[in-house]
C-alpha cells in the first residue's frame, strides 16, 4: 500500500491487560514472550512493514506500562488506560494521541495479532478506504472456534456481533466469529462514544456495540472474512502460547 493512502490512516493497539490467565508475574499481558521476543513485537513490526509511521501507531498501555513504554521507546506513541473500562474506551482514549490530520483508525488488540501480514492489514484497510465505510470488521471463520464472540448474518443483509458472554448453544454452532479488529472512521467513533452504552454483563463499553450503534444511524458498515484462518490467534492461556509458539 502506497504511503499516500496511509497518511491520514492511524493504527490503535489494545495492550492494556495483565495476563492473569496466561500466570505472568507483574507482566503485561502482550509482555508475554514468544519466539524470543514480546508477542506484541510482531504485531508492531507488521504495522510499520505494512506503512505505518511511528506517530501513527499508539499503543494503549495500562498494567505494568512503564514495561511496555521502556521496551519501545519512539517506536510508537502511547495512550495510557487508568481504569480498564473495555475494549471501545481503550480505543478512544488511544485515538485520542493520535495526530488530528488522522481520519481513519485500526485497532486491534496486542494479545492476538502476532500472526497478521502486513498485507492483511493493507486489505482490511483499503477496502474500509474504498468503499467509503464508517466501520469495518475483521472476522475469520474457524473449524473449532474458541469461546469467543460470534458474527450472526441475519437475512436483509444485517450482522450482529453476538459477545461470548451471550452465547447459546445455537449460536456456538457458528464459525464465523470476531476477531475484534475494526477500523473505524474517527470522527463518527469519537462523536459516538460518549453515548455507548455499557455491555450488561461486564459493566465495559465494547467495540462491537459501535457496530450496533453503526447500524442504528444508518451507516455504511462491513464484515471482512479474514482470507487465512491461521493469521488470527489469540494468546489467552499459557496452552494457547505454547501453540502459537509451535507455529511461529
Amino acid at each position: 500500500m502506497s504511503q499516500n493512502i496511509l497518511d491520514n490512516v492511524g493504527a490503535v493497539v489494545l495492550a492494556a491487560g495483565q495476563g492473569k490467565r496466561l500466570n505472568l508475574a507483574d507482566t503485561p499481558k502482550v509482555m508475554a514472550m514468544l519466539r524470543g521476543k514480546p508477542m506484541i513485537d510482531y504485531t508492531v513490526e507488521t504495522l510499520v512493514k505494512a506503512g505505518f509511521l511511528p506517530e501513527q501507531i499508539c499503543l494503549v498501555v495500562g498494567y505494568q506500562k512503564e514495561k511496555v513504554m521502556d521496551y519501545f521507546g519512539n517506536r510508537v506513541s502511547y495512550a495510557v488506560q487508568e481504569e480498564l473500562l473495555g475494549t471501545a474506551h481503550a480505543a478512544y482514549i488511544g485515538m485520542k494521541v493520535l495526530p488530528r490530520e488522522i481520519k481513519h483508525v485500526l485497532v486491534i488488540g496486542g494479545d492476538d495479532s502476532a500472526f497478521y501480514t502486513a498485507e492483511t492489514l493493507q486489505r482490511l484497510v483499503g477496502v474500509h478506504i474504498a468503499h467509503k465505510n464508517t466501520l469495518t470488521l475483521l472476522s475469520v471463520k474457524l473449524a473449532e472456534p474458541p469461546f469467543v464472540g460470534r458474527v450472526v448474518r441475519h437475512s436483509g443483509g444485517r450482522v450482529e456481533i453476538i459477545e461470548k458472554e451471550y452465547l447459546t448453544d445455537e449460536l456456538r454452532d457458528i464459525h464465523e466469529v470476531s476477531t475484534g479488529a475494526f477500523v473505524f472512521e474517527r470522527a463518527w467513533f469519537e462523536d459516538i462514544f460518549p453515548t455507548m452504552p455499557k455491555l450488561r454483563k461486564l459493566g465495559e463499553y465494547g467495540l462491537p456495540t459501535a457496530l450496533a450503534m453503526a447500524q442504528s444511524a444508518r451507516k455504511k458498515y462491513e464484515v471482512l472474512p479474514l482470507t487465512n484462518s491461521d493469521e488470527w490467534r489469540g494468546v489467552n492461556t499459557p496452552e494457547e502460547l505454547a501453540e502459537a509458539e509451535r507455529r511461529k
